[in-house]
């Protein structure tokens, strides 16, 4: 059993960043997730691991700061809420264009705009349908909890470097603050100068003997070329479509209807599957764990094998259900159930929307 401690989840994905065997992180502090820069700073890293810690001038600074690490071969992460990774956004665009690996968290904030410091989940499009210019796909990761929170740095590191392609861990500001035990994994080294140089051969790690130059880009002036580079691009996507999904099934294999949910809904959700089965519905959640590249076959599978209808609940007004929607391909009901501006729905509440929207008609 590794180490045990209890944490706020913003706490805990930062100690993973620290035993992920990370080289950098770059930031800025923003509301509901502050606590990742001041743990590191605070662990000060840089004293065990040699791992460099920097508050950046912006979110704009510490993206491309993601980009030049990352370009190196390096081991780089930068987390925010939700207006900052609006900012992030143009850079994310370069980074995915040029291939590079790294990871983007996002702990999720109310909005439109500056909104509010609440929870919410109003950044799933911005997520994984590309929030930036291009055709481009982040690989996305939704933690449930603390627990996940740490776990998931190190898978979100493999998948980015696996297909060089950045990947983000979407939490949001419940799962970001709230305390709950965690089991940690042993730390890794970080790499040396020497196993990234062996590792990459991709990487700008310093000019070849023979002169040649590696040059990351994401800029190309060619429109055949730059048409050749955006089909590699769909053909790398399909191939994480194909296999990295993931998912997790609750009390699914009797299941007439199904809540589909993910984060802090999911945990809501689960309690009131309770509450549905005690009233004798059967129901089940549907956990999609990867966002992007989304459980779509899963779903499918399930109208197959004769659900009756799907209830996307979500801390938003409505985006992951055309996700659903696209699964389900009219053959059944699929309806949304959400709450806004940082409110989190109820167990009550999910019942309540499952019996009136999918049941109740």
């Amino acid at each position: 059993m590794g180490e045990i401690k209890l944490m706020k989840g913003n706490e805990a994905l930062a100690e993973a960043i620290i035993r992920a065997g990370t080289d950098g992180y770059f930031g800025y502090p923003i509301t509901p997730q502050s606590e990742v820069l001041e743990y590191l700073m605070a662990s000060k890293p840089w004293e065990t691991t040699g791992m460099v810690v920097l508050q950046a001038e912006s979110e704009v600074a510490s993206i491309n700061m993601l980009y030049g690490g990352g370009g190196s071969g390096k081991k780089v992460v930068t987390s925010s809420s939700s207006p900052g990774i609006s900012l992030m956004q143009e850079g994310l665009s370069y980074i995915a264009g040029a291939e590079i690996p790294i990871l983007i968290v996002n702990v999720v904030r109310g909005g439109p705009g500056l909104g509010d410091i609440q929870p919410a989940q109003s950044d799933y499009f911005q997520s994984t349908k590309g929030g930036g210019h291009g055709d481009y796909r982040l690989i996305v990761l939704a933690p449930s909890s603390v627990q996940e929170m740490a776990d998931f740095v190190p898978v979100a590191y493999d998948l980015a470097f696996k297909y060089r392609n950045p990947a983000m861990i979407l939490s949001d500001g419940a799962i970001g603050q709230m305390m709950e035990k965690v089991e940690f994994f042993e730390p890794v080294p970080r790499l040396s100068d020497k196993e990234v140089k062996a590792r990459y051969s991709w990487a700008t790690n310093g000019k070849l003997k023979n002169g040649e130059r590696r040059i990351l880009t994401s800029l190309d002036l060619d429109p055949q070329k730059l048409e050749d580079h955006n089909h590699h691009l769909q053909e790398k996507y399909r191939e994480i479509e194909e296999k990295e999904v993931r998912y997790e099934e609750l009390q699914c294999d009797d299941a007439e209807y199904v809540l589909v949910a993910y984060g802090t809904s999911a945990r809501v959700s689960l309690k009131a599957v309770k509450l549905l089965r005690d009233k004798g519905i059967k129901v089940g959640l549907l956990r999609p764990i990867t966002l992007w590249p989304f459980p779509t076959k899963t779903i499918q599978n399930m109208v197959e094998q004769g659900v009756k209808g799907f209830l996307s609940v979500e801390m938003s007004a409505g985006q992951m259900v055309e996700d659903v929607r696209l699964a389900v391909n009219g053959k059944v009901k699929v309806e949304h159930f959400g709450r806004l501006g940082g409110v989190i729905h109820s167990p009550e509440e999910v019942v309540e929307a499952l019996e009136q929207k999918i049941i109740g008609e």
